[in-house]
């Protein structure tokens, strides 16, 4: 009997980055020409199997854009088999995009691909720069079995053993991706890169030595007789004599089988032949943890800070505010705005590609990604006012008329899955004037707001505190009139909202009364320099660090927000420490500190750091980045010349806050440099947790013995965790991904605030001046000290509702069928579990909620009755379902599990 031929998988495909090293528009011209070459040579070699378009739909998007005839004939091809195509919409970045935008992409790619025809079962994450711990989950529930990527892993080869400690190296290519949950994908390493297939020679001579070492190169990793080769590379045009080649290839090596392949048919090839026990098995977050740490492009989390800070904030917007709302008023009787939804997720998503949402690209792509963040906002922020008014049209104020003809109701939304209590800030108009009327601008100057009392529907008075009074010009947009403008007093007013259960709405009014009954409460700072609650006590060191009492523990925290400067001369990529560079603090200067807030809801103390810091690295940097001097491998020091850093910082304790608000301003004139902010936590742990994708990650705070690069910085979502069993401190953020564990006894977080640098870096010389970031930024991020162990589930809710800020609207005294206090939807929980999206299904009319389990352990939740909603179902990350419950209310989630829960309504009419 013969032995069975090893076959080479031959995939023709291109790495497409939407954006890189050129503009968007300088690439969108070469993908045209890609395309119409593509299409030209799968049309006239039938030999010419087939064609890897990159794992993601919006190519073809773009390419018909300019080529929209060629859309029948590109169907066509995919329905054929000849275009390979999905299953993301955009190869994002994993780790920079929120839980929900990773599933969004999924969804709209899936979406695309069907309508295309066909789609390219494989989880594709060619050059992510690491991979989430929880993929092989999420393909798993979308039907997915692979998972093919580029970092991540190191590969030992077949001559090194690899023991079971060494999670992160596998003696293959092949190997099992475990999910935190248990879910399984075969993983795929491309241990010779995506581009080891590229430009295979047709001469005889050139094709011997070509694959003389190509295959060498691939039996040093393959699990199975089925070799990969990827022929393709970064925007590399289709190889059009590729089929002679392999001609020629089956000439000079009878004993392997030459296939032009494709990726379906090529995992289906290794399943067939692999067994699982030959595998080595990697468990979770691919983030090339057993390596020299030289390679990871971690700092790509603190390029260009001011895109990830505008990212969190559409991408929360649309998932926490707009698409929660938007169910309201779907099951309220109202559309659901699937294609203004889809518009406003796809515009964001053009952002996440790897080399887009990660700053590490030209300043021109960066540039217009400023735009496109707007456009998705501004649709979204449309969308959402909409939606507000067609609930708010609906809402019963008419109760209010017991005080005056000039009350003034609004309605508070938390569109959040848990009770808030919280400061809620929101904009009213106590009297308008409009110009169809005649505007008086004297009645409205005059307008007294004084004699106002703030109440809820069941007359119970609020403290509230008017922030700002100002006559405003606005206009409505009527739907079947012209736009009528007018004047308006408008205050900005806040007040504390206590207890606003999930999924809800509470309504209040400003009412007139002969006396209010609201009596006069203790200010929040008391002493000097101190803000005190029930739960904490905040000191105000003369250096601007804070000394936070936690009154539940009794613990102490000292010389938190103490600012560090280093510099960099690293590149968009990778930071790199300035030579013979002591990072300066402010830990030994001295700040200007003034009350300007206190109530009794809230106060605020205003910290000023003067702060002298180099104005730049050294000439010597500029010549190293023209001469290509590897980043890691630089000699540049900082300049001697010193320029002023005016760092603002606010400091905020609300009436019953559990932790400490921080906004900080500053206005960066320096070049070279990263800011970050220190909090020594003094805490006793070998390990930490930080926010991730669908999971709170357990990550050591010491990195391996292999890791020799200075810098172990990290990325995070929400927060960052450091707790043992007897205390604990999280800072959650609002855009900063990056943190660093330094390696001192403190165990001190540094989250980084900025990282200044004057070059893309990679494969040539880009200058980047816009990467210095120069101007004005802004920080935001909250210190919670806490229980450690014991209560760190409680923490990490409020850290996710940090992000969220309440819905307001002011609405008229009116009659409507809507009770003024209203839930939507409720669950309950006693287990750690956290609640991510709430929407109605891309494809269905069924209301669709999504959940993770935070723990090792399993839990439960319970759907509350609503008449809202009738039968329930166990879903998938798709939106597919998956079984029936028998007990429509009690649902089970195993250790670490994701799990989506469809909801038929019973829509009011």
């Amino acid at each position: 009997m013969s032995q069975q031929k090893k076959t080479i998988h031959i995939i023709s495909h291109t790495h497409w980055d939407r954006e890189w090293y050129l503009p968007y528009e300088k690439h969108h011209y070469l993908l045209i020409e890609f395309m119409d070459q593509l299409i030209e040579i799968l049309e006239a070699d039938t030999d010419f199997k087939s064609f890897h378009l990159d794992g993601q739909t919006i190519i073809l998007d773009d390419y018909l854009e300019v080529r929209p005839e060629k859309k029948k004939k590109i169907k066509r091809l995919i329905e054929d088999g000849r275009i390979h195509v999905g299953p993301w919409y955009v190869l994002q970045d994993e780790f920079l995009t929120s839980s929900e935008a990773n599933i969004r992409n999924l969804q709209y790619g899936f979406k695309d691909a069907r309508k295309w025809g066909s789609l390219s079962k494989i989880g594709y994450f060619p050059d992510s720069f690491g991979n989430m711990g929880q993929a092989p989950q999420i393909l798993h529930q979308a039907g997915i079995k692979h998972a093919a990527f580029g970092r991540g892993v190191k590969p030992t080869g077949f001559n090194n053993l690899v023991g079971e400690s060494d999670m992160y190296e596998s003696p293959y290519s092949e190997m099992r991706w475990q999910a935190p949950d248990g879910s399984e994908v075969t993983g795929i390493l491309f241990a010779n890169w995506y581009c080891n297939g590229n430009e295979i020679p047709v001469e005889r001579d050139l094709a011997k030595k070509y694959w003389d070492g190509h295959l060498e190169a691939m039996e040093k990793y393959a699990a199975s007789d089925h070799f990969l080769m990827l022929n393709g590379c970064d925007h590399q045009p289709v190889q059009v004599d590729l089929s002679a080649a392999i001609r020629t290839a089956k000439e000079l090596y009878p004993d392997y089988e030459f296939i032009h392949s494709n990726f379906n048919d090529y995992v289906n090839a290794i399943d067939r032949q692999l067994s699982k026990p030959k595998l080595k098995e990697v468990k979770g977050e691919l983030r090339s943890q057993h390596t020299d740490g030289w390679g990871t492009l971690v700092n790509t989390a603190s390029s260009r800070l001011y895109l990830k800070r505008m990212n969190h904030e559409v991408q929360t917007f649309l998932e926490k505010e707009v698409e929660p709302l938007a169910t309201f008023a779907y099951l309220l009787g109202e559309d659901y705005d699937h294609d203004i939804l889809e518009y406003a997720w796809k515009t964001l998503m053009q952002n996440h590609p790897h080399d887009s949402i990660c700053g590490c690209s030209v300043d021109e792509v960066h540039r217009e990604m400023v735009t496109r963040f707007e456009k998705s906002k501004h649709m979204a922020e449309s969308l959402k006012q909409a939606t507000l008014k067609k609930i708010g049209a609906k809402i019963d104020t008419s109760s209010f008329i017991q005080y005056s003809n000039q009350s003034v109701p609004f309605v508070l939304f938390n569109s959040t899955g848990l009770p808030k209590t919280g400061v809620a800030t929101v904009e009213i108009d106590f009297i308008r004037s409009y110009f169809a009327d005649g505007v008086n601008r004297k009645s409205i100057e005059e307008f007294d707001l004084d004699g106002y009392a703030l109440v809820d529907l069941d007359g119970k008075e609020y403290a509230y505190h008017i922030d700002d009074v100002k006559i405003v010009f606005d206009y409505d947009l009527p739907k079947h009139q012209f736009r009528q403008p007018y004047l308006a007093k408008r205050a900005t007013v806040s007040f504390e909202a206590k207890d606003v259960p999930s999924f809800s709405h509470r309504t209040f009014a400003f009412v007139q009364i002969a006396k209010s009954t609201k009596a006069d409460e203790r200010s929040i700072a008391q002493e000097a320099n101190t803000l005190e609650n029930n739960f904490l006590k905040v000191e105000i060191n003369p250096n601007g660090s804070l000394t936070i009492f936690d009154k539940q523990t009794k613990e102490v925290f000292p010389n938190l927000l103490i600012y560090e400067n280093s510099g960099d001369i690293g590149n968009e990529y990778m930071y790199k420490q300035a030579s013979e560079d002591l990072p300066i603090t402010t830990e030994d200067s001295e700040a200007s500190v003034e009350l300007i807030e206190n109530t009794s809801i809230r106060a605020t103390y205003e910290i000023i750091h003067q702060w002298e810091i180099p104005e730049s690295a050294e000439a010597m940097l500029q010549q190293e980045q023209q001469q290509l001097v590897g980043f890691n491998t630089r000699k540049s020091k900082r300049s001697n010349k010193k320029i002023l850093l005016t760092i603002t910082t606010k400091v905020s304790l609300e009436k019953n806050g559990t932790g400490v608000n921080v906004e900080v301003t500053y206005d960066n004139n320096a070049k070279d440099h990263r800011l970050r902010v220190l909090f020594p936590t003094t805490i006793e742990s070998s390990h930490h947790y930080a926010d991730s994708i669908f999971e709170v990650a357990k990550r050591n705070n010491v990195p391996s013995e292999e890791w020799t690069n200075p810098d172990y910085s990290q990325h995070q979502q929400a927060f960052v965790s450091m707790h043992n069993d007897v205390k604990g401190i999280t800072i959650a953020n609002k855009g900063l991904n990056e943190y660093e564990i330094l390696r001192d006894k403190a165990n001190t977080i540094a989250i980084t605030l900025l990282r200044a640098v004057g070059e893309l870096g990679d494969w040539g010389y880009f200058p980047t001046p816009e990467a210095q970031c120069l101007g004005a930024h802004k920080a935001s991020f909250k210190i919670f000290p806490h229980i450690g162990n014991r209560n760190r589930e409680i923490v990490y809710h409020d850290a996710y509702q940090y992000a969220v800020p309440w819905s307001t609207l002011q609405l008229p005294v009116q009659t409507g069928e809507l009770s003024g206090n209203y839930q939507y939807f409720s669950y309950k929980s006693d287990h750690p579990i956290a609640q991510t999206s709430l929407k109605v299904a891309t494809n269905k009319k069924d209301v669709m909620i999504r959940f993770f389990n935070m723990m090792d352990q399993p839990g439960s939740l319970e759907i509350k009755a609503n008449p809202l909603i009738d039968t329930k179902y166990e879903s998938n990350v798709i939106e597919e379902k998956v079984n029936e419950w028998i007990d429509k209310h009690q649902i089970n989630l195993k250790p670490y599990e994701i799990k989506t829960i469809g909801m038929i309504p019973n829509r009011k009419k």
